[in-house]
């Protein structure tokens, strides 16, 4: 289990998975549902103690599109999907799990721009500072994106 959200890390799961007799067996054993992202973002925004109101001003995304993304009325880009795990808060490990369920690709270390990403959200920099740290190093900001 990982003690931070209460659930079995992916790779137990495909531990378990494998190792399973019957494919019944293990939907029935861990309790497999499809999680879906607007039940991710309320769990993080319950989880983190914060408002959507909040969550747009520290994202920087227009409220009306981050109510409509919390209301599964549309899905966000990558780099807004970014830009809500900021805002809401979220460590590495949240945010390559909103951005797998928002249909995105993860960060990826390899990429100069999400290694960026990465380093200023592992340091606590928020969305402000990690677009600073981006236009220092001649990268597209996430608030270009707009």
């Amino acid at each position: 289990m990982n003690a931070d959200d209460g659930e079995h890390l992916t790779e137990e799961l495909l531990d378990h998975l494998l190792a399973s007799d019957s494919i019944e067996t293990y939907l029935d054993e861990e309790n497999v549902t499809d999680r879906r992202l607007v039940d991710y973002l309320r769990y993080l925004l319950d989880g983190h103690g914060l408002k959507r109101a909040a969550v747009a001003r520290a994202s920087g995304i227009n409220a009306t599109v981050v109510y409509d993304v919390f209301a599964g009325k549309s899905r966000p880009g990558r780099d807004h999907a970014i830009k809500l795990a900021f805002g809401l808060g979220c460590d590495l490990r949240e945010t390559q799990r909103l951005l797998r369920l928002a249909g995105v690709s993860e960060l990826w270390c390899k990429q100069r721009r999400d290694a960026i990403i990465i380093w200023c959200m592992n340091h606590g920099l928020d969305r402000a500072a990690t677009d600073d740290e981006l236009y220092r190093l001649g990268e597209p900001t996430l608030l270009a994106e707009d």
